[in-house]
């Protein structure tokens, strides 16, 4: 984004400790995005801001974005969510892991330590693909010892977050198994919100082989928005490697189509067999989109100038990076 003339603000979030387990939704909404926009236009004033949220930030930011268009707040000029799920319903095989007894399982093992521990997580994400992790990786690693040396994607993928207790049975009970984001039930400052509230142009990112957030729930979304224009793009590739695929000799391929509101519902299957595949990286089409919904240029913004009161703190990546 910066190397193509975008001012761009990404939200750090904290790992949280046992003094945060009463941390919940809302505090994500209100402390995490609503905060974050204040800054930006002090920063930025009087610019239209283009949100881009990724699987949970991506739910946050629906619900955020719902609100601000209930309540008539336009500081957004475009959503983007990348393998968010917003209908619950079918949740794929992660439904395996989730049910009312499971969810009370694990809300007694984070009310003990405060929060949930990204190893517990990461077991159910391996189960997912079972299979995959026996037959191609312990076979090369193990059996034949070559040890596939460790990469950028894999060094991120194995450093997980903590969730605060509060937020992740929140997250399971309100959604996963109430589904109450897309039936109309969540409520923000004591009021309903809506997904078909959300106007703004919309970009939704899913991968074909994606287990965590199943690319046919996540075009689901088509049937909620009313967005002015809706734009679906579907990569070849996995939960990271489908939505962190920058352009290259190994990029991968990708399906988009741009619809407008009026326009009639097609089923995910036929979608998939009529839109023509894309060689390479989605990023470029994605960054062409925000052009096209983006003013003209104008001179970089005086970023860490103390006269705003935003002073830098620390040199990048700051210090949440060096938490245990």
């Amino acid at each position: 984004m910066v190397d193509h003339g975008h001012t761009a603000f990404v939200i750090s979030w904290v790992n949280p400790g046992r003094d945060d387990r009463d941390l919940d939704m809302e505090d994500y909404r209100s402390l995490g995005i609503m905060d974050a926009l204040k800054v930006i236009n002090g920063v930025v004033p009087d610019a239209g801001i283009h949100a881009v949220g990724y699987c949970l930030g991506g739910i946050i930011l629906t619900i955020a974005a719902a609100a601000m268009c209930r309540d008539h707040d336009q500081r957004l000029a475009s959503v983007t969510l990348l393998t968010t799920l917003t209908d619950f319903s079918d949740p794929g095989e992660l439904a395996v892991f989730i049910d009312p007894s499971e969810v009370s399982y694990l809300e007694d093992l984070m009310w003990e330590q405060g929060y949930l521990d990204p190893q517990q997580a990461a077991g159910s994400f391996q189960l997912l693909r079972s299979h995959d992790l026996t037959w191609s990786k312990m076979v090369r690693e193990y059996l034949l010892g070559k040890r596939q040396p460790m990469f950028d994607l894999m060094a991120w993928n194995v450093d997980g977050t903590r969730m605060p207790c509060r937020q992740h049975s929140q997250l399971l009970r309100r959604s996963f198994l109430n589904n109450d984001l897309w039936d109309r039930r969540y409520r923000v400052r004591d009021r309903p919100i809506a997904i078909g509230d959300i106007y703004l142009p919309t970009f939704v990112g899913a991968a074909t082989a994606d287990h965590v957030a199943p690319w046919r729930s996540v075009y689901k979304l088509h049937l909620q928005t009313d967005a002015e224009e809706f734009t679906f793009v579907l990569t070849s590739g996995g939960y990271n490697v489908g939505i962190v695929n920058p352009p290259g000799p190994k990029a991968r391929d990708y399906r988009i189509v741009t619809s407008k509101a009026e326009d009639r519902y097609v089923d995910p299957d036929t979608w998939l067999e009529t839109v023509p595949s894309q060689a390479g990286s989605w990023w470029p089409a994605w960054e062409a989109w925000l052009c096209r919904r983006s003013s003209d240029k104008v001179p970089s913004p005086l970023l860490g100038n103390p006269d705003k009161g935003y002073a830098a703190l620390a040199d990048a990546p700051g210090t949440y990076v060096l938490q245990e």
